[in-house]
């Protein structure tokens, strides 16, 4: 273990360039480059995704859906169709009544002949609900003799992430070859073999041929489910190089000042006694953390989180004018045009009374009124500034920028939040940031992904919120829905009818955009129908989403585009076709569409018959909760963190290993160790982050 201060001993192994590799040439070496992988250690920490379990065969009567599995049958019949695209189904059979369908849509013809009809097959893959039964979309399969025995592997395949060019067999083996050049653990471990000890886990080296090679006597359930020795010692270098990159950006950004804001009590108070409402004690709770931090010359760094409708606006606008008191400008984010102007719009309302400037800043703003907004942002003549992304343009330049407020944050890149933040760079000072999400998360993953920021939750809605009802209704009673969809709007009503694609799918079944939107206007004739979706222009859109909020459209068919930020408050009914095929959280995010009156709302779950486990029990829990926060953590429990946080977009939490809601119980030992590193050996938690982390880390505060 290197002494404190002394930087931990080079890995000059895994330093080396994969060039030396057999097989790989300047042309393999760019590919493997574009997916991140430069040196050998990077080839050791490149982790399989999942396993595949080939070493034994499930009957077909036993199968179950969202688990691939191996199994076995004779070909009882091959169909082709050719209704968008060909489409191959080849039902196969045991013999005993227990069938599935084996669908693909990419073939040849030669393939098509080789399926005989009592040909025996084996096949792998995950079997899903179809239109006609279970099925398994493009199964790998082998077409078996009857004396052919067909031994199995006896030991689990583990499945890479793509990279572009190379296949699967190759990059198995550059990996095998990278693998036989591991060094010695003594010199592979960077984290003190005690800590390792102490825990009971394997040292690095075993670990890695483990999980990239699972020896033929392992424990196939353990590695199946990610809870293997080696796994989970992977696993917790890896939240501890997230924690510890998290933690030293929060260290460093404290290094820097920000303008302390006086709390203003008596603008704060008269824009608070104009609002036509009073604020929740959750509102009060929030509002008052947030302005502690303000009046500080330390910048502020909170993500303030509630469910939809729970009032993060206002905090956001009471904050707002704090900094305008103090003679600093705010600038709010948002993700879509749509929203901004609904922020924009609010802005303007409440702030109109106390001359305060709002100005509006978007793509489509162009031409003179843009220099001229741009002329006022620089000259601090706009004292809060709402827009989408063209904030963070080269052209964009504050005068005395003090508070930043991001909404619905895990929406925006890192290098786009960043590059807003350095708009008010003065000096050592930086402004301050707020950061909003209307998407519950698990405590536990925020304090995880979240750990450079303070967290406030709005955990109450404002009185007068009727909550929705909500019911799941099989596909086949669509014509009772366009009844009910007519009832509503002749009553005065406005309706959504959400889709989850824009036209027909023959590989995903789910009824599109499109299509439904002709239906609906062929079967409601005397309604004013609009089709909304993202391949439409920007203001296309925007014009349709005006329309439905003044009330001179009743039904919007549309994609899931109206899930953030839409606030029409005389819609009160939403269907939701395909509701099997959505997460719990983008279905709650939907459903917060509707019940924004005081109409008694509804929001109605339309499926596709039969549902798999997961669907069924992502649908009742929308039906028995509204509270986003239940939802959220059942949706970690069911999809892990992913969606949850858009960690795709934020650079911080796309893991290899560790899943934040399997491994929660290593945390609370993560973050211990990761105190101590900080504190004793800030060189050691240097190269752990560089392992794992590399150079996303500079981004993590964004």
């Amino acid at each position: 273990m290197p002494r404190q201060g002394a930087p931990a001993p080079a890995l000059a192994e895994g330093d080396r360039t994969v060039r030396g590799l057999p097989g790989v040439g300047p042309a393999v070496a760019a590919k493997l480059a574009e997916r991140g992988i430069v040196t050998l250690q990077d080839f050791w920490f490149f982790l399989p995704l999942r396993y595949e379990d080939r070493t034994r065969l499930v009957a077909l009567r036993d199968l179950r859906p969202g688990a691939p599995a191996q199994s076995e049958g004779r070909v009882l019949a091959v169909e082709r169709a050719f209704r968008f695209r060909p489409t191959l189904r080849v039902v196969i059979g045991d013999g005993e009544g227990a069938s599935i369908s084996l669908r693909f849509f990419h073939f040849r013809s030669q393939q098509v002949q080789s399926f005989q009809v009592g040909r025996r097959v084996r096949v792998f893959g995950e079997v899903r609900p179809g239109a006609q039964g279970w099925e398994i979309v493009h199964p790998s399969y082998r077409l078996l003799e009857d004396h052919d025995e067909a031994l199995l592997n006896d030991r689990l395949d583990p499945v890479y992430p793509q990279v572009e060019g190379l296949g699967p067999a190759s990059l198995a083996r550059l990996i095998g070859a990278a693998l036989q050049q591991l060094p010695s653990s003594e010199v592979l471990e960077i984290v003190p073999a005690e800590v390792w000890s102490r825990m009971g886990m394997p040292h690095l080296r075993d670990a890695l041929n483990t999980v990239h090679r699972p020896p033929a006597d392992a424990d196939v359930s353990a590695l199946l489910a990610g809870l293997h020795p080696a796994q989970q010692r992977l696993a917790f270098e890896e939240l501890l190089a997230h924690g510890l990159s998290l933690r030293r950006q929060r260290i460093t950004l404290r290094r820097h000042g920000a303008f302390a804001l006086p709390k203003a009590q008596k603008a704060v108070a008269g824009l608070r006694q104009s609002l036509p409402f009073a604020l929740t004690t959750a509102q009060e709770r929030v509002l008052a953390e947030v302005r502690a931090d303000l009046s500080t010359p330390e910048p502020m760094l909170r993500l303030v989180q509630g469910d939809v409708g729970s009032g993060k606006t206002v905090v956001a606008a009471l904050a707002a004018m704090q900094a305008v008191a103090a003679g600093r400008q705010v600038a709010l984010m948002a993700p879509t045009e749509l929203l901004a102007e609904q922020h924009f719009s609010n802005f303007q309302r409440w702030f109109a009374p106390f001359d305060i400037r709002v100005h509006w800043l978007a793509g489509k703003v162009t031409g003179k009124v843009r220099r001229e907004t741009l002329a006022c942002i620089a000259n601090g003549e706009a004292q809060i500034v709402v827009g989408t992304h063209a904030l963070m343009q080269a052209g964009v330049s504050f005068a005395q920028l003090g508070l930043v407020i991001v909404d619905e944050q895990h929406r925006f890149g890192v290098h786009q939040r960043l590059a807003l933040r350095d708009k008010g760079l003065e000096g050592e000072r930086v402004p301050h940031q707020l950061v909003m999400t209307a998407t519950p998360i698990p405590r536990t993953l925020a304090m995880t992904a979240y750990a450079d920021l303070d967290l406030s939750v709005i955990d109450e809605l404002p009185p007068g919120r009727t909550p929705v009802t909500t019911v799941a209704v099989a596909a086949d009673r669509r014509a009772e829905l366009v009844e009910r969809v007519r009832k509503a709007c002749h009553e005065g009503r406005q309706a959504y009818w959400v889709c989850p694609l824009i036209e027909d799918s023959e590989e995903i079944e789910a009824q599109a955009a499109e299509t439904t939107f002709e239906q609906l206007s062929a079967a409601l004739p005397e309604l004013r129908v609009a089709l909304l979706h993202g391949r439409m222009k920007p203001a296309e859109k925007q014009d349709t989403m005006r329309r439905f909020k003044a009330a001179e459209l009743q039904l919007l068919v549309s994609t899931t585009v109206i899930e953030v930020g839409v606030d029409v408050p005389n819609a009160s009914l939403m269907i939701i076709e395909n509701a099997e095929r959505l997460g719990l959280a983008q279905l709650h995010q939907l459903r917060g569409r509707v019940g924004r009156g005081t109409a008694q709302s509804s929001c109605v779950l339309l499926y596709q018959a039969p549902l798999g486990a997961i669907a069924r029990e992502r649908i009742e829990v929308m039906r028995r909760s509204n509270d986003g926060f239940v939802i959220a953590e059942k949706d970690l429990e069911l999809r892990g963190p992913g969606e949850l946080l858009g960690t795709r977009q934020t650079g911080l939490a796309v893991f290899r290993m560790a899943d934040l809601a399997r491994d929660a119980a290593l945390l609370p030992r993560v973050h211990q160790v990761a105190e101590q590193l900080l504190a004793d050996h800030p060189y050691v938690a240097d190269a752990v982050i560089a392992r794992w982390v590399g150079s996303a880390s500079r981004y993590a505060s964004a």
